[in-house]
Formats: C-alpha cells, sequence, structure tokens
C-alpha cells in the first residue's frame, strides 16, 4: 500500500507551514463536534467530555487546527445543550469541570484549539435568573421579553403574531408572573433582553470566565435572533406580515421576519464581544482568541458581522451560501457565482471561510449524493481561507434513519408524523463511526441515544484507514496539500469550465500552480485549462486522486488535455513553478 507521505515526497511536496506572521486561524481547519455524538467513554450511550479528549488524536491524524464543541453545560435537555441553565457549568451528563479542564490541558499538548458553543438569545426556562425574573425580583424582572398580552372578548391572546422556529407562537403564558415571555425556539428556551445593559454585563463575564479556562474562542449561536424591534411608546410589539405561502398559523414561515430577526443592532453586540476577547488576550498573550458566528441571514447581513469602520466583528461570519443556495441539480456556474459573491463582498483585508455542514443540516451526501462526498471535500478545503467540517463528513457519513419513534428532536417532535423527516435534525446528529465492530465502536454500551446509522460497516475510521482512496485519506491527503504556500498563501481564481466542471486555480509567484477540477454530473468531461485560466504552465501532474479516477498519483498530463470521469474531482500540481 502506497503511503501519503511516500507520494508526497516524489511529488516534492514539502509540508511548509504557513507564514508565521499570519493569523492562526486564517487556514485553519475547523472541526466541528457534537459531544453526544462523538465518543461514549463511560458506556451509558451519549458523548461526553472524556470521549472528546479520548479522540483528540484522531483530530491531528486528519489535520484539524481547532475544534468547536456543541454544548456541554448544566441543561434539561429540552434542545440538547441549547437551553442552558448555568452558563458556567458543565452537565454531569458529559462530565465534570476537571473533565473539561483535562481535555484543554491535553489539547494544548497537541496544539488543537478549543472553540466553545455560546449560546446567548435564549437560556433554559430552569435558568436561576429565569426563574427569579418570573418571580418579578426587581434585578432579573427585566433580563427576558415580557409582556401581559392583551384580553379580547375576555379571551387572552399573545402579544404579536411571531411564530417560533419550533412551530407555534414564540410567546408562552406564565402564571407565575401573569404574563407571556418570548421564545424564538423552544419554549422552555426564553429570550434574553438585550436592551437590557445588565443582561449584557453577564453574558460578557461568561465569556470571560470561559477565556480564563483558557478556550481559544467561541462559536456564537443563533446571532442573528439577538435582538428584536424595540416596543413602542405603549410596550407594545408590531406583528409580522404574512408569507402567502403557507395557511398554517403554527408554521415558522407563516410570517416574513422582519421584526424577530437582522436587527439593525446586532452586529455590534458581535462588536462588543470581540472587543472583550482582544482585551484579554492584550492581558494574558498568547495567540488571537477567534469569534465564529451563526447567522442564517442575507449575505450583505452577514458580511457587517466582520466588523466597520471603527470595530472589528468576528474573524469567522459563517459563510452558509454552499448549503443554503446549492442543490442536487445545481450546475458550475451556480457553484461559481456563489463563491465568488462571498470573495468580493467580503471586506478588505477579511478572510473567507467555507461550511458545507454541521448539526443542523442533512449531511453532505444526503444532500448531494454519496458521489459528490470528495467533490466538497476538495472544494472546501482548496478554497482560500479557512474550512469548518462537521464530524464524520470526512468519513462520508451520510444521514442515519432515525424512525418517528426514536425521534427526539424537538423541532420534529413539535410537528406532524407524516412529515417530521423534513423537520428532524436527528438523522445528521447519529452516533460516530469508529469501527466496524458492536454499535461503531461509539460505546461500551448495549444502546445509544440515536440509532447507529446502518452503513457504519463500511464508514468508519478503522476501515477507511485502510482503503488507499477512501473518503478518510483523500481527506487526509487534501489536508496535507493544504500546507502548500501556494494553496496556503496563494492567490485564487475560481471559474465554471462549463456547466458540469469548476476549477479552482491556487497559485503564488515562486511556487507551483495547484488546480482542483471538480465533475459534478456523471458525464466524462475533457478540459482544456488553457482556455479557462491564462500563463499555465504546459504540463502538470496528479497530486490528488479519487476512487474515481482511472489515472494515479504522479501522472503528468498535458493543460491543454484532462480527462474526468463522471463525478470525478481532482487536484492537479503544475511541474514547473511560476
Amino acid at each position: 500500500m502506497t503511503s501519503w507521505a511516500s507520494i508526497a515526497f516524489v511529488l516534492g511536496l514539502g509540508l511548509l507551514a504557513v507564514d508565521a506572521s499570519a493569523p492562526w486561524w486564517q487556514t485553519a481547519s475547523f472541526y466541528q463536534i457534537y459531544p453526544r455524538s462523538f465518543k461514549d467513554s463511560d458506556g451509558n450511550g451519549i458523548g461526553d467530555l472524556n470521549g472528546v479528549t479520548e479522540k483528540l488524536e484522531y483530530l491531528k491524524e486528519i489535520g484539524v487546527t481547532a475544534t468547536w464543541l456543541s454544548p456541554f453545560l448544566r441543561s434539561p435537555m429540552a434542545d440538547f445543550g441549547y437551553d442552558i441553565s448555568d452558563f458556567k457549568e458543565v452537565d454531569e451528563l458529559f462530565g465534570t469541570m476537571e473533565d473539561f479542564e483535562n481535555l484543554v490541558a491535553r489539547a494544548k499538548q497537541l496544539n488543537v484549539k478549543i472553540i466553545l458553543d455560546f449560546v446567548p438569545n435564549h437560556s433554559s426556562d430552569e435558568c436561576d435568573w429565569f426563574i427569579r425574573s418570573a418571580a418579578g425580583e426587581e434585578k432579573y424582572k427585566d433580563y427576558y421579553i415580557w409582556h401581559p398580552g392583551f384580553v379580547e372578548n375576555g379571551v387572552r391572546r399573545p402579544p404579536s403574531n411571531w411564530v417560533s422556529v419550533f412551530r407555534g407562537s414564540a410567546w408562552e403564558w406564565n402564571e407565575q408572573r401573569q404574563e407571556y415571555y418570548l421564545h424564538q425556539f423552544h419554549k422552555k428556551q426564553p429570550d434574553f433582553n438585550f436592551r437590557n445593559p445588565v443582561v449584557r454585563e453577564e453574558m460578557n463575564n461568561v465569556l470571560r470566565f470561559w477565556l480564563e479556562k483558557g478556550v481559544d474562542g467561541f462559536r456564537v449561536d443563533a446571532i442573528y435572533h439577538a435582538f428584536e424591534v424595540e416596543a413602542d411608546e405603549n410596550g407594545n410589539y408590531p406583528d409580522e406580515p404574512r408569507n402567502e405561502w403557507t395557511n398554517d398559523p403554527d408554521e415558522y414561515g407563516y410570517t416574513h421576519k422582519i421584526y424577530t430577526v437582522d436587527q439593525p443592532e446586532t452586529p455590534h453586540l458581535v462588536y462588543e464581544w470581540r472587543e472583550i476577547l482582544d482585551q484579554f488576550q492584550r492581558e494574558h498573550g498568547g495567540d488571537e482568541r477567534i469569534l465564529m458566528v451563526e447567522t442564517w441571514s442575507p449575505i450583505d447581513i452577514v458580511m457587517h458581522y466582520y466588523g466597520n469602520e471603527t470595530a472589528e466583528g468576528a474573524q469567522i461570519p459563517f459563510n452558509f451560501q454552499l448549503i443554503t443556495n446549492l442543490n442536487a441539480d445545481s450546475d458550475a456556474y451556480h457553484y461559481e457565482y456563489l463563491i465568488n459573491n462571498w470573495l468580493s463582498k467580503m471586506p478588505s483585508g477579511k478572510s473567507a471561510n467555507w461550511v458545507i455542514g454541521n448539526h443542523d443540516k442533512n449531511r453532505v451526501g444526503s444532500r448531494f449524493g454519496a458521489e459528490r462526498i470528495d467533490l466538497f471535500n476538495i472544494l472546501l478545503l482548496t478554497l482560500p481561507g479557512c474550512s469548518i467540517t462537521y464530524q464524520g463528513e470526512e468519513l462520508g457519513m451520510l444521514d442515519g434513519y432515525v424512525s418517528w419513534e426514536d425521534t427526539v428532536d424537538p423541532q420534529a417532535c413539535n410537528g406532524h408524523e407524516a412529515d417530521y423527516m423534513w423537520n428532524s435534525r436527528d438523522p445528521a446528529r447519529t452516533p460516530m463511526h469508529w469501527t466496524n465492530g458492536k454499535l461503531a465502536g461509539f460505546t461500551t454500551g448495549s444502546e445509544t441515544w440515536l440509532p447507529v446509522a446502518a452503513d457504519y460497516a463500511e464508514r468508519n475510521v478503522q476501515t477507511e484507514r485502510g482503503i488507499p482512496l477512501s473518503h478518510l485519506n483523500v481527506y487526509k491527503r487534501l489536508q496535507q496539500l493544504r500546507q502548500e504556500p501556494a494553496i496556503q498563501q496563494g492567490a485564487a481564481e475560481i471559474k465554471a469550465v462549463n456547466g458540469y466542471v469548476l476549477a479552482v486555480e491556487r497559485y503564488l509567484s515562486g511556487n507551483y500552480v495547484y488546480i482542483s477540477l471538480l465533475n459534478i454530473f456523471e458525464h466524462i468531461e475533457n478540459v482544456n485549462l488553457n482556455d479557462v485560466f491564462s500563463g499555465l504552465p504546459s504540463t502538470f501532474q496528479y497530486a490528488l486522486v479519487t476512487d474515481k479516477s482511472i489515472r494515479q498519483l504522479g501522472d503528468k498530463v498535458s493543460s491543454s488535455s484532462i480527462t474526468l470521469m463522471p463525478y470525478e474531482s481532482v487536484v492537479l500540481r503544475s511541474t514547473t513553478t511560476i
């Protein structure tokens, strides 16, 4: 079996480090871990912090720079950790604070950075702050959004027609306080009132607490929901306009979201948090601490999260363009537009990022077809900027089947059995596949919190390590190529060759040229690179092939004639420098 290291030697691919002056995150490879589903260390069928620690060396194996961990803080688990009852405590389901401290210490030994999932939009209704707010305690009464609603013909109704992401009214009646509270997600997730400066400082202190614990940054959950429109002079909120495509008032899309997301104050909250991180670095030294923010907003709004003329924002406002705007029928021109549109709109001096999957979306292979798994990993890891991989995508994991009876995701459970699969996030959250043994090596117990996917015997770390052109080994090879100066630091040009083939050129003076060719569809395609890019060397060689390739690593090919098999994606390297 030929090793990737020996191939690198044959091709002269020295694994050179990025310019030491560049920020560590700028071309980093991030890896999202959903702790419940990553590795169970105690046999109860639920992943935990010690399981993450146990597998940190795997992250080094696959070339990961940093991992962001979905929530493991104290929670009643109505939304599996995104409903936090104590923002400074580890939930016993995942372990202890000592376990977390051990995880951070081991990660630092391995030079893997730890990013914490920060959930500022809401707490659990079992959070002490909410309990005190419901009781009307003076300090806490305005921590959340409260309103008495209206009484019409003797019937009390909510303050507005706002709808929850998880279906139904976004307002829930509280008997104790005799008022409604706002919850844009689960009714057990009351929204904070960020117009209250005391709340802002409370959440600022949460950031400081975890920075002291040694985290390298935060992924900020659902930031675009943080503010709602300000109440009018009477303390009332306006109805949102109707969307005509549904008549179901419980459906999230029943209203057009003009008052409950993307309010102009929201990016400024991120600017405040960035200053807290920068201040911590000034006082404590070390590498730059970062913010990664989740916003599913229109691209022009997303760009505001980078910062403005007077304030720095998030280093990484998540780029979800490849998730939200591509489908299995999208052609190469669509890919080209989405990628170049981000790069052209991005403020000067900022860095790009690319996301193709996460715990809230169906897996890449299930959305686009298993035959395109390598294609998306090649695209992700050869575009300029940093990459974010969801656990298991490097293996080509697909959505697992989760029956209605086994479904636990509130986004699905609040709906109907007939269409639950459309709303369920459970299929993308099934346990990680480590081996081809019992329960995919995820647990030593007899059951798992979600069923293990049926195809685990072929798609797992143990098996794929031994197959030269497995998804895992292609991914690891890409991470090696990613260290090349032209890919780390070089310029990029992204073009559709035609409707079927996308090309990504990476180049840097004095270095080799790299070109990724992605055949999106099931046709054999022949490409003349000289018709696509100017000034190319005449000869290239294959720096990466997949199991769809008929050529071998190191094979030479003329830039004027390159044949791609159906769904084949490759990376070429020039035989001379430029």
